[in-house]
Order: structure tokens, then C-alpha cells, then sequence
């Protein structure tokens, strides 16, 4: 077998997960400076889910490792060392990960390159027939992103709602470029969020008069903080109207542009599939606190038609 450069592992990384949990879940790797002694590293999986600095990182004899002290198991009150491994395998990642001391935890994974997406949010798209996807009468076109697990979600006077048991839920349609309209209500300190093409959160939050951050109301969580705090008090509706192009994001929370033509780097927590390059689905997460739709209207954008050359002159 060839010898593998350490720089080969520089990059990012859109990670799939096998035998995590009943839901399909997607992690984000991205590393720097491999070959040299500026080696760093950022990573975004569960638990927790924010973009972090890897704080243990090497390289040694083809093996890339990489160590978090954190909370994985909920019933514990103290932390546990994660440990993640992976080797190149043919330009992709193949990789493990367990709690130091306890092999029951063993999880394969599997890294693939992030895809450059070209397109940019530069005038040239038009907006298509507008998709309600939701109906205002039922649940339709949705489903329960954990397979198998009740919605726990309620329909009435053309509001969604959802209770202390539900999950996040997650549309029968894919889409790629699109305008998203949403009307939202969320309770005092509690959370949710819009998921778009299954891979990049929205962050709802009741954060009104708080400073503005990355967790914060319109953020794309994690990643990018909204430019000013919008927010509304709690138990206000509340309006996003998001535009996603390629990796070009723009948010506009109640009517001030929070984030104006951002980069998505890359996933963010709420990821349930690795394939960036993919159409994905709209995600609303439930599982987090008090929340409450009533308008979900989704508009793809499809490319403008060009413009008819502009017939020459004949000379006279």
C-alpha cells in the first residue's frame, strides 16, 4: 500500500454515521495544516452539535486522532473522553469512535470531501410556483425524522404545534435552491429550528433585547450570528424569509436582513444527511422547547432565462 501524505488529509469533510441512533445523523470535519506543525482541526457532531475547535489533534503512521472530553452519556454528571480515528481509504475517510474504556460505544464512520457548490445568489434566479408545505389542516407531506417515532405534533385553527414529547419532523420533498417563508411563535427561554436541505439550521430562539451570537435567533446555528438582534418578545409570531443559493445564505428575521449573502461552510448539528451536493429536505425542529408554526411557504429558484441576443445591424 502507498504511503499516505499527511497533507492528504486537509480538507473538509461530510461525515456519515453508522449505528448511532434510530435517526441518521451526519458530522462535519475540517482539517488544516496536516504535514506541518500548524496541524488544527473543527469539528461539528453530537453530543452538543456547535462548530469546535478540536482541542487533541495528530497524525502518526497514516492515522488521524482526534480527542473530546465532553457529556456523552446523559444519566453521567461528568465527562467522558470521545476518541475518533480515522484512515484515508481511496480519498475518503474511514473512521471509528468510542468512549475511552467502554467498546459497547463503537461507532464506524465514513468521510467524504465536501463538493465545491458554484452557484451564487448573483440576480440571475427567478422564484417558481410557491409550495405550501404545510397545509394548515394536517400533517401532510411530513414525517417523523426518527423512524418509527410518534410525530407528536397537532394541527388546530391552522397552527402547528408541537408537545413535550415530539420530535423534529421533516418533509416528504427535497429541494436545492429556494425562498423559505416561515411564521413562527416561541415561548419564554426556549428553542427550535428550521432545518434546509436537511443539513444547515436556522436557529429559533427566544432571545429578545439578549446580544446577538451564533446560538441566537436567525443565526445559522453554530456558524454565522445574525448582524442585529430582531427578535420579538416571546409569544409574538414571528417571520424568516431565507434564501439559499448554493452555499450562499441570507436571512431576514422580521423584516431587518440578519444575515446578507453569508458562506455555509459546512453542516451544523441538526445534519441528518452528509451528501452536500444533494437536494435535501425541511427540517422543523421540535424536541427543544415550546414552538409553533403557521406558514411554511417554500419558493424554488430556478435559473433565469437568458436574455435574446441583440440582432445586428445590417449596413445599408
Amino acid at each position: 500500500m502507498a504511503a499516505i501524505d499527511d497533507s492528504q488529509f486537509n480538507g473538509r469533510w461530510d461525515i456519515a454515521v453508522s449505528g448511532d441512533t434510530p435517526r441518521t445523523r451526519a458530522w462535519w470535519l475540517e482539517v488544516s495544516g496536516a504535514g506541518t506543525d500548524a496541524l488544527k482541526g473543527k469539528f461539528v457532531g453530537a453530543p452538543g452539535g456547535q462548530l469546535d475547535d478540536i482541542p487533541k489533534l495528530s497524525i502518526a503512521d497514516g492515522e488521524l486522532r482526534f480527542v473530546f472530553d465532553r457529556h456523552y452519556r446523559k444519566e453521567s454528571k461528568g465527562f467522558q473522553r470521545g476518541l475518533y480515528w480515522a484512515r484515508l481509504d481511496n480519498g475518503k475517510l474511514k473512521g471509528t469512535f468510542e468512549i475511552e474504556g467502554d467498546p459497547a460505544t463503537y461507532l464506524e464512520w465514513n468521510g467524504s470531501r465536501a463538493p465545491i457548490l458554484p452557484e451564487k445568489d448573483d440576480g440571475n434566479w427567478k422564484r417558481g410556483d410557491p409550495l405550501q408545505l404545510f397545509n394548515g389542516r394536517d400533517l401532510s407531506g411530513w414525517q417523523p425524522i426518527t423512524p418509527g417515532r410518534p410525530m407528536g405534533w397537532t394541527v388546530r385553527d391552522g397552527v402547528l404545534t408541537n408537545s413535550q414529547t415530539a420530535g423534529d419532523i421533516v418533509s416528504d420533498k427535497k429541494f436545492w435552491n429556494f425562498d423559505l417563508h416561515v411564521e413562527f411563535l416561541v415561548a419564554e427561554r426556549s428553542n427550535s429550528g428550521v432545518g434546509l436541505r436537511g443539513r444547515y439550521e436556522i436557529q429559533i430562539f427566544e432571545d429578545y433585547g439578549d446580544p446577538t451570537g451564533k446560538h441566537g435567533n436567525g443565526a445559522l446555528y453554530g456558524r454565522i450570528p445574525p448582524k442585529v438582534n430582531a427578535s420579538k418578545p416571546a409569544g409574538e409570531w414571528q417571520t424568516f424569509d431565507i434564501r439559499l443559493v448554493g452555499r450562499q445564505l441570507s436571512v431576514t428575521l422580521n423584516g431587518f436582513k440578519v444575515i446578507d449573502k453569508g458562506t455555509v461552510e459546512g453542516l451544523t448539528a441538526i445534519a441528518q444527511d452528509a451528501s452536500e451536493g444533494d437536494p435535501g429536505p425541511i427540517i422543523l425542529q421540535g424536541d427543544h422547547g415550546f414552538v409553533q408554526f403557521r406558514k411554511v411557504t417554500l419558493y424554488p429558484l430556478l435559473p433565469a432565462p437568458a436574455a435574446a441576443p441583440t440582432p445586428a445591424l445590417k449596413p445599408h
